[in-house]
């Protein structure tokens, strides 16, 4: 720590990231001290601002207690979350009490004591966070990443300059299409494709789109990706394949179907718009969709800005090209009659719900055999 810092505080809006990130830097202030009573963690996780007059209670004990046999003492403040713009952290008691809060790490003995606070998320406007990053190693964890595609695009990125590796062009776009915001998920497949994509001679890895796709499991949506992806691209033999390998594993077919019909819904909308020339299919996804969006997403009304199949606008353009492929969807007329094929097979599975696989190959084939 640098000698002018009196602690470290550790803050972002992702936990996960700063849980790590803060466990990291307790083991290494840690290092030197051979008596485990002299490492001490107070969870700042709280419900109210009764809890947090306790939790700040208990971290001001710790920090003015001298270790019973000498030595250095290190207190770590764990996953503190009243200083979020919620209603226990805008309550008056906990303003107050963030206040004899930074009097207290603006004048403890840092001779005998170090101090680590992580809080997760943080409302960073507030006056305390600015103090902190004025008298504390101050560090962000995951920087200024936030829950959008972009924002854990950048966590993976930086995870994998971490780990020595790089991806490859559209890998990392697929791989948090496939996981979604779930950013432990997101880091643990990083690490994972980084040790699967490294080279027996030690020169840096690349993630390549193939390892995401073959080792990645899509969960961001419960999307049944490998049946939805060879079915969309009217592949009839993978298609086949990919149904046996899921009814083999004991899959059901109502969430395919859901997973087509949702793919193939966006697959309508983008067509028309291609088709009235609002929209173009490239190497980056479908270009021109924000401009479509001006004229003609109000006609989606309040669920305009949530993201679903029935509203193309709210779909990220990179994803829908590669939901789509590089080339325009198939006529739009198939595309409806595939979306009548779609809800003709639901309504086959209920008449014959022991035989969902062979509905399911049936529809394949009148759909894709052509």
């Amino acid at each position: 720590m640098p000698s002018d810092k009196k602690f470290v505080f550790v803050c972002g809006q992702d936990d996960f990231l700063v849980d790590r990130l803060g466990r990291e830097r307790f083991n290494a202030m840690a290092a030197d001290t051979t008596d485990e009573f002299s490492r001490e963690v107070i969870s700042g996780f709280v419900a109210n601002s009764d809890e947090v007059e306790i939790a700040v209670n208990r971290f001001r004990e710790a920090v003015q207690t001298v270790p019973m046999f000498g030595g250095r003492h290190v207190v770590w403040f764990k996953d503190v979350n009243f200083l979020a713009e919620s209603q226990t952290g805008k309550a008056d008691t906990t303003l107050n009490l963030v206040e004899g809060l930074q009097e207290l790490l603006g004048k403890f003995d840092t001779s005998e004591t170090s101090v680590l606070i992580t809080a997760a998320p943080v409302d960073r406007r507030r006056s305390f966070p600015k103090w902190c990053e004025k008298n504390a190693e101050f560090l962000l964890a995951g920087g200024e990443a936030d829950a959008s595609p972009e924002g854990l695009a950048a966590i993976a990125l930086g995870e994998a300059r971490t780990l020595g590796v790089r991806f490859a062009p559209g890998a990392v776009e697929l791989l948090v299409a496939r996981v979604g915001p779930a950013t432990r998920l997101l880091v643990e497949e990083v690490r994972k494709l980084a040790t699967y994509a490294a080279p027996e001679d030690g020169s840096p890895g690349v993630i390549g789109e193939a390892h995401v796709a073959e080792l990645t499991p899509n969960t961001a949506e419960g999307d049944f990706f490998e049946t939805a992806e060879a079915f969309c691209s009217g592949d009839l033999p993978w298609t086949l394949a990919a149904l046996e390998r899921h009814f083999f594993t004991g899959g059901d077919a109502r969430p395919v179907l859901a997973a087509l019909q949702n793919r193939n819904r966006l697959m309508i909308q983008v067509r028309a718009l291609a088709d009235a020339g609002k929209v173009r299919i490239g190497q980056r996804g479908v270009e021109g969709l924000n401009e479509a969006a001006g004229s003609y997403a109000e006609r989606f009304g309040e669920a305009a800005g949530e993201k679903s199949s029935f509203n193309v606008f709210s779909q990220n353009p990179w994803y829908l090209g590669k939901l789509i492929g590089r080339t325009k969807p198939p006529p739009l007329r198939r595309l409806i009659d595939t979306q009548g094929e779609l809800i003709a097979a639901f309504e086959e599975i209920n008449r014959r719900p022991r035989e969902q696989e062979e509905v399911l190959r049936d529809l394949a084939v009148r759909c894709l055999a052509g």
